[in-house]
């Protein structure tokens, strides 16, 4: 998920409540990152008005595929350049957890910013089986409960995919993820004259196209996985889901050039995740955009960088992980993730 569309100049002033830039400030012997937009009294009931983003980690290239790992009790995310899944605990700070994450090749890969190998998006299952997108291997994988790792799909049709992006589960055991070209090192033959979306199935791991006409990026699910959000662009698309899985026609969920909103320095299309209400916390213009399931932006965390992607986590599911550029961001929120 490195190449943000960002919306600063595109975006046309008019709704807000604060349209300074976001700077990282200190709170004692906290540091903040950025600053925090309500524009709908339903925010309010999501994030409360005390609520900052709380930086507890920073020293890393690209941060990318936070998710929360219920065995360990730990926050997982990529460090997609070093080509590592970290592991960060509360009270103990971070460590490193998988390495390599996402490229085994010969040829020495990474360790600076545009050259991304690691595994990118993150999922963990029902089960505690950790999925992880590889971009350098060019494949999604699973970690199995005694340490082996299954490779769920490396190609399509006999062509190798481009460089698997993010990644979301069906209840059903059903995989949904993004190939976009991201992470191909330079001058990488592509096999597939596409950017598709694809489903895993949970049943005998056929692997299927749900879309091959958008540009993708991050995926995501409702909470009652009857629709998978997938971002197109500079816009978010839904797909509905059928209970087998499968999915129908999809359609503009919203845009965010019909928010009319102010310049705001940072965020970028990117990873979103649903909360247990159907709220979609999305990375987007200014950092973290919070988008009622009717497409109403509720509110924004303007983080004043590049923001690729976020999780709940947390012992409750409370905690909001944020992907700022080179840091982990955390707040607590009253609301709470899927699952718990």
């Amino acid at each position: 998920m490195r190449q943000l569309l960002l919306f600063v100049a595109a975006l046309t002033a008019g709704v807000g409540t604060q349209t300074s830039l976001a700077q990282e400030t200190k709170k004692g012997d906290k540091a903040i990152i950025g600053t925090i937009e309500r524009l709908d009294p339903r925010f309010d009931e999501l994030i409360p008005k005390d609520a900052q983003l709380e930086k507890i980690a920073e020293g890393f290239i690209w941060t990318e595929g936070a998710v929360w790992f219920k065995p360990g009790k730990c926050l997982l995310f990529s460090d997609i350049p070093n080509n590592v899944v970290v592991k960060w605990e509360q009270g103990k700070g971070t460590s490193e957890f998988l390495k390599p994450s996402g490229y085994t090749g010969a040829k020495p890969r990474g360790g600076k910013a545009g050259d991304e190998p690691g595994s990118n998006g993150l999922f963990v299952d029902a089960q505690g089986r950790l999925h992880l997108c590889e971009h350098g291997d060019r494949r999604v994988t699973r970690i199995e409960k005694d340490g082996k790792k299954t490779i769920l799909a490396d190609n399509y049709m006999g062509k190798k995919l481009n460089s698997p992006n993010d990644l979301a589960l069906h209840p059903n055991g059903d995989v949904y993820f993004t190939d976009p070209p991201y992470g191909l090192e330079k001058g990488a033959k592509r096999e597939l004259d596409f950017t598709g979306v694809y489903r895993i199935s949970g049943k005998d791991g056929t692997v299927s196209l749900v879309s091959k006409s958008l540009s993708p990026n991050g995926i995501a699910l409702s909470p009652d996985a009857k629709k998978l959000y997938v971002t197109h662009g500079g816009s978010w698309m839904v797909f509905p889901v059928n209970e087998d899985g499968s999915t129908g026609e999809g359609k503009v969920f919203v845009s965010p050039k019909q928010w009319k909103l102010a310049p705001a320095k940072g965020g970028g299309v990117d990873g979103m995740k649903c909360d247990a209400k159907g709220n979609v916390f999305a990375t987007g213009p200014g950092g973290v955009c919070v988008i009622a399931p009717d497409g109403t932006l509720l509110g924004r965390f303007l983080t004043g960088d590049r923001t690729a992607n976020l999780c709940f986590g947390g012992e409750d599911g409370q905690t909001l992980f944020v992907c700022v550029n080179h840091r982990i961001g955390m707040v607590r929120t009253t609301t709470k993730g899927i699952g718990w």
